[in-house]
């Protein structure tokens, strides 16, 4: 119950990722909030649940390892931080070698539960849309990559900004007891994690060639006129637009045959290799990894059964397409994520340009913190650059180029580097701890 002397409640627009994450950081600081999901009273081209956090591509937060990988440093970052976003994910993992995946449908859920049995939580379904009132106080716009038309346009009209746009393209999901084990195995490349967490089907060079033609060839999706050029993420091309880039392309993508030995068949190496990724904690939904596409549907189903192993394969969700949008964060954000043009606007998330499900909840568990230090009148500094955390925010609010800003996933080179000579081997080694030690220093002071 919020009474006189309570904190003003922050408000929060967007149930997803980064706006769940903000909500939990703020209460744990004993700070109400009011979440605004516009789901299920209004529709997004790719969600399929009105569940909070749902995750609509794939189930894959990437590598786990905080040693060598700057995505597992950011996991171990945000665990040290609290983060309900990892807590979920570690509870409802799923096997994916060295990758953090997760049942999606079990992890959606504990999101969800976590924040609507908390006290200080007020779940508003309904749609904003337009800019937050000023007598609101703070607010925190996390409507990510799928912002309603009308709330992007009252941010369009303050920023005085063309919104930035991109495509982003979902992976089909099989069904397991649909795939031929006759042809198929279970390995990991280089037997990491568990040595048997992927689906692996094989192909010849002549199988090969007839699948990168039926893709290239492929019916695909038509753009609406103002979608025409708008571009992709490098990060998450569809299947066929790397198709055609090259014909070896895909065998130095997600099709790459190393690591990896066909006990059907161990003297003859494959010319290419399909993985499918476990889905769900029962696994029986398995994802094809790298196998964004915008072909319609009646093409995919006859394109992706040429596959060895998926010949009779039958699909729990084919692949889509759908349209992310984003802020020049550079130029209209100040360095903690407020509108510079209506300061009591903050924002998180995709929408300002950080790529990936853990990026995206990383941005929201610091405008969540940044928003608790305002509530209480104290000050929060910015994790280092040395950090994965801290580079990120440093990327999207000033390291960036306003000129040519595109969504960035973490990776090490958003680090500053050493001024000391440290040999390529040893380098992520080097980049990974000094960001752990640095992190942890700067949770001691900011608590």
């Amino acid at each position: 119950m919020i009474t006189d002397t309570a904190p003003k409640p922050v408000h929060i627009v967007g149930g997803g990722l980064a706006g769940s994450e903000a909500a939990w950081q703020l209460v744990c600081a004993d700070i109400p909030v009011i979440l605004h999901e516009m789901r299920p009273v209004k529709k997004t081209d790719a969600h399929h649940t009105d569940k909070l956090a749902e995750l609509v591509c794939s189930n894959s937060f990437r590598s786990d390892d905080p040693e060598r990988s700057a995505i597992g440093v950011l996991h171990e970052e945000m665990r040290r931080a609290g983060s309900l976003i990892l807590t979920a994910a570690d509870i409802h993992r799923v096997p994916a070698g060295g990758a953090l995946a997760v049942d999606r449908e079990g992890f959606s859920q504990h999101v969800q539960d976590t924040l609507e049995q908390h006290p200080l939580v007020t779940i508003s379904r309904e749609e904003v849309k337009g800019l937050p009132p000023a007598d609101w106080g703070q607010t925190i716009i996390a409507t990510g990559p799928l912002t309603s038309p009308a709330l992007a346009n009252a941010i369009q009209s303050v920023t005085g900004e063309e919104s930035l746009a991109f495509f982003d393209a979902i992976a089909p999901i099989v069904n397991k007891d649909s795939i031929d084990m006759e042809k198929a195995w279970f390995q990991s490349r280089y037997d990491k994690g568990d040595g048997a967490d992927y689906i692996n089907c094989p192909m010849t060079g002549q199988q090969y060639d007839a699948f990168l033609d039926a893709l290239i060839e492929g019916e695909k999706t038509e753009f609406k006129e103002w979608e025409a050029n708008t571009p992709y993420f490098e990060g998450c091309l569809p299947i066929e637009i790397m198709a055609s880039r090259g014909r070896r392309t895909l065998c130095f993508g997600p099709m790459k045959p190393v690591g990896l030995t066909n006990p059907h068949n161990p003297t003859q190496k494959p010319f290419a290799i399909v993985q499918l990724r476990q889905d769900n904690k029962l696994s029986t939904l398995f994802n094809i990894v790298g196998f964004q596409t915008k072909l319609k549907h009646g093409e995919q189903t006859r394109i992706f059964r040429m596959i060895p192993g998926l010949e009779e394969a039958t699909f729990a969700r084919l692949g889509g397409l759908h349209r992310n949008t984003f802020l020049n964060s550079p130029r209209v954000l100040d360095q903690f994520l407020r509108l510079k043009a209506a300061p009591h606007i903050s924002f998180a998330g995709q929408i300002t340009g950080c790529e990936g499900y853990v990026e995206s909840a990383s941005i929201g568990l610091m405008a969540g913190r940044y928003a608790v230090a305002e509530s209480t009148n104290t000050q929060l500094s910015a994790p280092p650059l040395t950090t994965a955390m801290g580079s990120l925010i440093g990327h999207i609010t000033d390291g960036a180029f306003e000129q040519s800003f595109q969504p960035m996933n973490v990776n090490f080179g958003l680090l500053p580097p050493f001024e000391e000579r440290i040999h390529k081997k040893q380098r992520k080694a080097a980049y990974a701890k000094r960001a752990r030690d640095d992190f942890k220093e700067w949770l001691n002071s900011a608590a």
